[in-house]
């Protein structure tokens, strides 16, 4: 039984999805896989599905019924995971932006260096990101600067979706009571987490943009989020923080 499981959130990645997981199970540590595949109508279930044979004890899948957010494919994910006796549980995207190389380095970032989330930065040393064009840049270089100042935390990255969790962080957030499941959700777990006096450290990771496939990522989905870190920083004042 490993220790550790990954959580990828799927829509429409048939172009990726059979090699980051070959790539993973490829890497000296034994890792799990969990797919969250939301109704891809290009097939992407399928072709995990015919992986599971080759994969059996360490490739699952959980099928939703369409596009129902980020954020909820997580908890559903998360949800899943802590149903089991996985310690270190991951969030990585099936593109090939976050590199699976660098799981590792956020696993022992945990388990030998005190961290107890661990987050592949792509701002704590300069700025390590490959094929974005510079508006999109400036847009995540700037939202990241921006929440560090409503908030207060001492985190460089603060949007970063390639993550590792200790599992006691996971069940001491309520899923229940978190507000966003789009891109702020990236957002309020990490402030979730330093709340509750978590050790959050970050690691330098270089993020490069897809090759294959379609982005997600939209100009909505930034400015929604700056609205959103001014409500939850108001809500934090009113929480008890205490674990």
């Amino acid at each position: 039984m490993a220790d550790s499981l990954i959580i990828i959130p799927t829509f429409n990645e048939k172009e990726n999805i059979e090699k980051i997981i070959s790539k993973v199970f490829s890497l000296e540590k034994l890792f799990h896989i969990l797919i969250v595949d939301d109704g891809s109508p290009d097939g992407t279930a399928a072709i995990v599905k015919k992986l599971q044979s080759q994969f059996p004890n360490q490739l699952h899948i959980e099928e939703r019924a369409g596009k129902l957010g980020l954020g909820t494919a997580y908890i559903h994910g998360f949800k899943w995971a802590l149903q089991r006796d996985y310690q270190f549980i991951f969030e990585m995207d099936a593109d090939f932006s976050h590199n699976p190389d660098d799981l590792i380095r956020l696993y022992n970032a945990n388990l030998h260096d005190g961290g107890e989330l661990a987050i592949g930065s792509r701002y704590v040393k300069g700025v390590n990101i490959v094929n974005w064009p510079m508006s999109r840049l400036l847009m995540s270089f700037f939202a990241s600067k921006y929440v560090k100042l409503i908030t207060g935390m001492p985190i460089h990255d603060s949007t970063a979706g390639f993550k590792c969790y200790k599992r006691l962080v996971l069940e001491t957030i309520n899923f229940d009571k978190i507000q966003f499941i789009g891109y702020a959700f990236q957002i309020e777990m990490k402030f979730k987490a330093w709340k509750y006096g978590f050790n959050v450290v970050e690691i330098p990771v270089i993020f490069t943009d897809r090759t294959e496939g379609n982005s997600k990522m939209s100009e909505g989905i930034f400015f929604e989020a700056v609205i959103g870190v001014i409500q939850m920083k108001i809500k934090s004042f009113f929480r008890n923080w205490k674990r």
